[in-house]
């Protein structure tokens, strides 16, 4: 059996070489994920089945244990040492154990330090309504997320609560009251722990990521009757997004989701990290605010007609990724080859970078 201290070493080197990720698959050296690229750490020993038994087994409590053989993948945050939390998920391929860890810095970091639209900051002045985080896994989303609620901690007395799955960052009292609440441990589920919400005074909820139809439909709800609800979805823009959640429910009720999306939406914000020239990475963003064209454009179904709304939008403070992605090109912040790369429209990122 490998000791602990040889898996917490493991965990140290993450912090160290400034990693996003740690991946223990069988018959690789262990990885991590450095600036987008996977690196494997030569110098350790190729994981085996017993290696991959050992490190999943030292991350999970007995009762975690017993959950994890029972569903064959788990999702949980693990505390070292009181120096760094990861957000992990432990899983079975071709029944041997894997895990995937994903670091999760101790402080939580300013707009500024991110890189992100001083309008994006302006969100957390709003007192009621709806906001999505949207992109791909590991681009930034949950950290946008926590930005905007520790602003709303510094700035306003509030009542936040969070559900997620699991815990991510966490976040200390200033002005507001902060609850946590984690899927599994503090709540049998998000729909529950949505609904004891409208219970519990509260005044800005932030929902880790919406997952099914009611989800949906109760963060909604919520945003309309005097909330402020953020949360993310997989998806890789606005119009992706609306039309992500309006599919989500059966035919007979899409016309009053439609209904109610437009009323209570405040903005869609898309990001992308992306290689940066001097090293590390920097995000891209799309955002689109909810104006009296985008709310047409929902409630008649036309969501395909939302890209050309925010491309002309600059004035209301909308940004498109291809802006965004050429904006950082002529910044020498990012090559063109990989503005390409991440753009939706590369034709037209071309155009604009003319």
């Amino acid at each position: 059996m490998i000791q602990k201290s040889h898996f917490e070493d493991l965990l140290a080197t993450v912090v160290k070489n400034n990693a996003s990720d740690l991946h223990i698959s069988v018959g690789r050296n262990p990885t991590l994920r450095v600036d987008g690229s996977l690196s494997p750490l030569l110098k350790e020993a190729i994981v085996t089945p017993d290696i991959a038994r050992d490190f999943v087994l030292s991350l999970l409590t007995e009762e975690q244990g017993k959950r994890f053989l029972q569903q064959k993948d788990l999702d949980f945050s693990y505390n070292y040492k009181n120096l760094a939390r990861f957000r992990v998920n432990v899983f079975l391929q071709k029944g041997f154990m894997g895990a995937a860890l994903r670091l999760i810095p101790s402080r939580i970091p300013t707009f500024k330090e991110l890189n992100l639209p001083a309008i994006i900051e302006g969100l957390s002045k709003y007192q009621q309504g709806f906001l999505l985080v949207v992109g791909p896994t590991g681009h930034g989303k949950s950290t946008t997320l926590a930005a905007l609620v520790d602003t709303i901690n510094h700035t306003r007395a509030d009542h936040i609560i969070t559900i997620e799955d699991p815990i991510e960052y966490l976040f200390t009292a200033d002005r507001s009251i902060i609850d946590q609440r984690e899927v599994g441990i503090d709540a049998s589920d998000f729909q529950r722990a949505l609904r004891s919400m409208f219970r519990e005074d509260v005044d800005v909820a932030m929902i880790g990521e919406m997952r099914d139809a009611e989800t949906m439909a109760m963060a909604v709800t919520a945003a309309e009757t005097g909330h402020l609800i953020l949360s993310t979805l997989h998806t890789n823009n606005a119009a992706q997004s609306i039309d992500r959640i309006i599919d989500a429910f059966p035919p007979g009720q899409q016309n009053q989701i439609r209904s109610q999306l437009a009323l209570s939406l405040i903005a869609i914000i898309s990001q992308r990290l992306i290689p940066r020239i001097s090293g590390g990475l920097i995000p891209a963003v799309e955002v689109m605010f909810s104006t009296s064209a985008i709310r047409n454009l929902i409630r008649e179904a036309k969501a395909h007609e939302i890209d050309l709304v925010i491309e002309t939008g600059s004035g209301q403070g909308m940004i498109s990724l291809n802006r965004s992605l050429a904006d950082l090109v002529r910044q020498g912040e990012i090559t063109a080859e990989n503005a390409a790369l991440y753009s939706l429209s590369p034709h037209e990122l071309k155009v604009l970078m003319k």
